[in-house]
């Protein structure tokens, strides 16, 4: 075993407007083959690039990724499995490793080893062509090598080697299945997404799946669950409902989770931090079944949830945009372009942010603003736009002078310190009150009267505004009577 020494560090761009960073595969972060790495959101994760050998029988040796978090261990191990994209030579495909089920096993407290298959980001040796149309065979080549991954790794002193769970994307789904054909002892459970493989020189790529399948089932005792959807554009429905009956009915114990359409193409549910409301419940039930680990440990490591889509305006009307000038809306069109996942960020300060691709975009855009201290909101996520639209600012009264802290109805005391601390703050700021004397002030940042209408309401009362910014605007028991 050998460690690969090179490091690369890609930083965000931020200049005085605008803050630009398009990545592939989370670009903004740092990549080291040693050492701890920055996920962009704050955590950081120990990264090892590791040369291991495969399959003795037919010897090369492959790169294995392996990262684990924060503390000494030991660890359960999760072995994820990469697919094949099919659009270019094998060995320009990237190294796997930044990926959102790399971050929930991350997060789940476990090592997580990500090998590449023979012929693929470094690793040595060609692509398992050689058995033609059968599908069943070259899934159990495959496999073999990441058996002897596995035991490399579980030999390792900080990894519990007898908490191992195996999963994988496509083609790294269908490897994981055939895995369960090898009975590793220590392999507890199989997480299977959208698993398969297409054949070229194969006329019925149902039908050779369905049998290599019934086979796999017959000869595993090992529990998996398998993800799919019904706009698959790789394996549609008939294909894996197929696979999965001939594969229960030869033996093998498998839950599906039949989830339907999932955007443009649910193939690709595991890219977008969308799907994680489909599969992360259904993987934590999982592995808890399987007495394995499955408590977020580390919430620091998921993603940012994206906030749900409005109405605020359509996602290419670029003139609804709020703040920017027109280098944000010449970023902007480019961002309507960019391929998902994406978001674009919005500051009243005129900054916007954009991020398209890796595991956690909006984490990465949200990290980057912090960084040129600028508070920023998603303006759109995908091909949604999530803006909210700013809660208007009431007119001003003629009820009190806005230094007239005595005259501020329902305050106690410390109500009245509260509202003395108000005028001292800067705009954007607001002070509301309730009748049983709850009093909340908000001072700067996006929407503070919102906010503080919001904060009142978690301790169970009815505010209103009594003053925003420098003006009162409250309306008096009488006013509103007559009103």
């Amino acid at each position: 075993m050998h460690i690969i020494t090179s490091r690369r560090f890609i930083s965000a761009l931020i200049s005085f407007i605008i803050i630009h960073v398009n990545a592939t595969y989370a670009a903004d972060a740092i990549e080291a083959s040693s050492g701890k790495i920055a996920l962009g959101t704050g955590p950081s994760v120990n990264q090892q690039i590791l040369s291991v050998s495969g399959d003795p029988d037919r010897p090369a040796r492959l790169v294995v990724t392996l990262l684990t978090p924060d503390g000494p261990g030991p660890f359960p191990l999760a072995v994820m499995n990469h697919g094949a994209s099919g659009s270019h030579k094998t060995e320009l495909e990237p190294r796997y490793w930044n990926t959102l089920s790399t971050y929930y096993f991350l997060s789940r407290g476990y090592a997580v080893a990500l090998p590449m298959m023979r012929g693929y980001a470094g690793s040595a040796g060609q692509e398992a062509h050689h058995h033609g149309c059968s599908q069943e065979d070259m899934g159990i080549s495959n496999a073999k090598d990441i058996r002897e991954v596995i035991e490399y790794i579980s030999s390792q002193p900080n990894i519990m080697g007898n908490q191992v769970v195996v999963a994988g994307q496509s083609f790294g789904g269908w490897n994981t299945l055939a895995l369960g054909t090898l009975h590793e002892p220590n392999v507890k459970g199989l997480i299977n997404f959208s698993g398969g493989i297409n054949i070229s020189s194969c006329d019925d790529t149902q039908g050779t799946l369905a049998h290599a399948a019934y086979d796999y089932g017959s000869q595993t005792t090992i529990p998996s669950i398998w993800f799919y959807g019904d706009n698959d554009k790789v394996f549609p429905s008939p294909i894996w409902h197929e696979m999965y009956d001939r594969y229960t009915a030869a033996g093998g114990y498998a839950e599906l989770v039949a989830y339907g359409k999932f955007m443009n193409d649910s193939h690709n549910m595991l890219v977008f931090p969308e799907g994680a409301k489909i599969w992360v419940p259904k993987l934590d039930e999982f592995l808890a079944k399987l007495g394995l680990p499955n408590k977020n440990l580390h919430p620091e490591y998921m993603p940012v949830a994206y906030p749900a889509p409005t109405n605020y305006a359509a996602i290419d009307d670029i003139d609804a945009i709020p703040y920017i000038n027109e280098k944000g809306k010449s970023e902007y069109k480019k961002f309507l372009a960019d391929p998902m996942p994406k978001v674009f960020l919005i500051s009243p300060s005129g900054v916007s942010a954009k991020f398209s691709g890796g595991a956690d975009p909006l984490g990465r855009a949200m990290a980057a603003c912090r960084k040129a201290s600028q508070e920023c909101l998603a303006y759109a996520v995908d091909n949604d736009v999530t803006w909210v639209k700013p809660m208007p600012i009431p007119s001003a009264t003629d009820f009190a002078a806005i230094d007239d802290v005595d005259a501020v109805p329902y305050l106690n005391d410390a109500g009245r310190k509260n509202y003395q601390a108000f005028l001292t703050q800067k705009s954007p700021r607001a002070f509301v009150i309730a009748q049983n004397g709850i009093a909340v002030t908000s001072h700067g940042g996006y929407d503070p009267l919102a906010r503080a209408l919001n904060i009142c309401k978690s301790h169970g009362a009815t505010c209103l505004p009594y003053a925003v910014n420098d003006r009162v605007v409250w309306i008096n028991n009488k006013t509103i009577s007559a009103r």
